[in-house]
């Protein structure tokens, strides 16, 4: 029997555990321990996985079936694939295995208030953080899982996805040898949003770095994302956190949570005119996108929600985080006469600016 934990919750995950949670799970892992909040949840560490493969007992049928498909025979391949799938979705998974999920996905429900809290269940096996090959796709992910006993065969579901066809020929062609590939799964609250948008660690009007605007609507942030709500707008100064300029828009329809799917609902005079977001929301998810400025060291366009199940300040996540691609490739320049202002406030924000301009 190994040490290694069954579970470890994504805020506790270190850079030691890496190598037994995955790919997926160590970038959540990371961006926690960065001081950006990313929906709670948790690791099943390939630890599980290898304990219910050691106890199969056909195990080693199942590797040399692998191992005696020879390259290029695609028919051959696909029927060893799925007699694998057949072989692990038979695995028994240990008590040990169940209990530790049983009560971390308890743990989940009392954070969230949510009794049967929604969760995506996401494959993460150890081959997906490779610098030399990405297995995008290859596994599966399953999403609005709710219950424990449902969290426990979608786990098993996920390490049954290690064999797709897809995922069997991609290692053949990268040379993986298949025994030696893992597989952990994210457990991960599924966001239910008061109100979302997106945030830019710029003023994308006019490229101003002292400044982050925030878009944001009623709901799920689809229709602030594809332009089919007109966004609520501010503007928050980096340095004091004051909010410069606010722009509240009448929001007519929102898209808002149904029965485990998202419907567009359109909204009273009143909702659609009040402000999706209060001040201490606006200036936490300014500071959001601060901080993954600074994580990454260039400009960010982030993603946000207010998690409607989450306490008081700890209800704005990060959804999604990738550069800033217009404005941040231009030359920043200062004008000695006429921005001094903003230079003096370029020297806080970003301490290499002025280092660098003065080279």
């Amino acid at each position: 029997m190994t040490s290694t934990p069954h579970v470890i919750t994504f805020d506790t995950l270190t850079p030691e555990h890496h190598g037994i949670v995955g790919g997926k799970c160590a970038s959540l892992g990371i961006m926690s321990q960065a001081g950006l909040p990313v929906p709670p949840g948790f690791a099943v560490t390939t630890a599980s996985y290898e304990h219910a493969r050691d106890t199969a007992p056909d195990y080693d049928v199942l590797t040399d079936l692998l191992r005696v498909v020879e390259v290029g025979d695609t028919t051959g391949l696909a029927v060893a694939a799925a007699k694998a799938r057949e072989m692990v979705g038979n695995w028994e998974i240990p008590a040990a295995v169940q209990t530790a999920i049983r009560e971390m996905y308890a743990k989940l429900e009392e954070l969230c208030g949510v009794k049967d809290v929604p969760v995506a269940v996401r494959s993460s096996a150890t081959s997906e953080d490779s610098p030399d090959a990405s297995f995008a796709g290859e596994h599966d992910t399953y999403l609005w899982v709710r219950g424990a006993e449902e969290v426990i065969e979608k786990v098993r579901l996920c390490w049954v996805s290690l064999f797709t066809d897809r995922a069997v020929a991609y290692r053949e062609e990268m040379g993986y040898d298949h025994p030696k590939v893992e597989m952990a799964v994210a457990v991960q609250k599924m966001v239910h949003p008061r109100a979302a948008g997106v945030a830019f660690t710029l003023d994308p009007t006019n490229g101003d770095r002292s400044s982050i605007c925030i878009d944001g609507a009623w709901g799920f942030g689809e229709g602030v994302v594809s332009g089919d709500v007109t966004p609520d707008n501010f503007l928050v100064d980096k340095v004091m956190w004051n909010i410069s300029r606010r722009t509240i828009s009448p929001k007519a329809h929102a898209y808002l949570l149904g029965d485990d799917r998202i419907d567009r609902v359109e909204l009273d005079e009143e909702k659609a005119n009040t402000p999706s977001l209060t001040d201490a929301e606006i200036v936490s998810i300014a500071k959001l996108a601060r901080t993954a400025e600074k994580h990454y060291g260039f400009p960010q366009d982030i993603e946000w929600a207010v998690d409607q199940d989450l306490p008081d300040g700890e209800n704005v996540v990060l959804l999604q985080a990738r550069p800033e691609t217009v404005w941040s490739k231009k030359p920043t320049t200062v004008n000695a006469e006429k921005d001094l202002m903003s230079s003096i406030v370029g020297t806080l924000v970003n301490p290499l600016y002025s280092r660098k301009s003065s080279q």
